[in-house]
């Protein structure tokens, strides 16, 4: 089975990395690639609702909630500890690319997005860089965009894919 290429996408509150997702995400389609997004958060969250049959099973102890349709399906797992980005990434196949958002540790190589008007400067060690999207004219010995280049961030990603395609085979 061929390893998946995973990128994370960082950067600093409000850079503007669910927007750049978004429009990398509709461009690789288009091109074809099918992708899977795994977004981090630091806070418990709920993707169910209050009365709905599947809230009501989880709120009686079920540890894993399936919900499924023709359309999608939707696992809910109640965990103890963070699941480490390795142990999710075992359970998705089928796709072309492991976006991530929020990933901001690990080894998994990054495309961050920088604002200037945030006034910070670069938060990921530079080995660990794919690229940067930004506002800002920076000095970098990785790439550089602009926020708004979409297709030359993708040209990156995709070239990105297909490095990490030949070296499973």
């Amino acid at each position: 089975m061929k390893k998946i290429p995973i990128l994370s996408v960082v950067g600093t509150s409000n850079s503007g990395k669910t927007t750049l997702i978004e429009k990398v995400i509709q461009d690789l389609k288009r091109k074809g690639y099918r992708i899977a997004i795994i977004k981090h958060s630091h806070k418990d969250f709920e993707i169910d609702r209050p009365g709905k049959d599947t809230y009501r099973h989880g709120q009686a102890g079920a540890d894993i909630v399936v919900l499924s349709s023709p359309y999608k399906v939707a696992i809910m797992e109640t965990v103890q500890e963070e699941r480490d980005l390795e142990k999710i990434v075992q359970s998705i196949t089928e796709v072309d690319l492991i976006l991530t958002e929020g990933y901001k540790k690990g080894n998994q190589k990054k495309i961050e997005v920088h604002r200037a008007c945030l006034g910070r400067g670069i938060i990921t060690p530079m080995e660990e860089l794919l690229a940067v999207a930004s506002d800002d004219s920076l000095d970098l010995t990785v790439p550089l965009l602009h926020i708004d280049d979409i297709e030359g961030i993708t040209q990156i990603i995709e070239q990105f894919i297909n490095e990490k395609q030949q070296k499973s085979c």
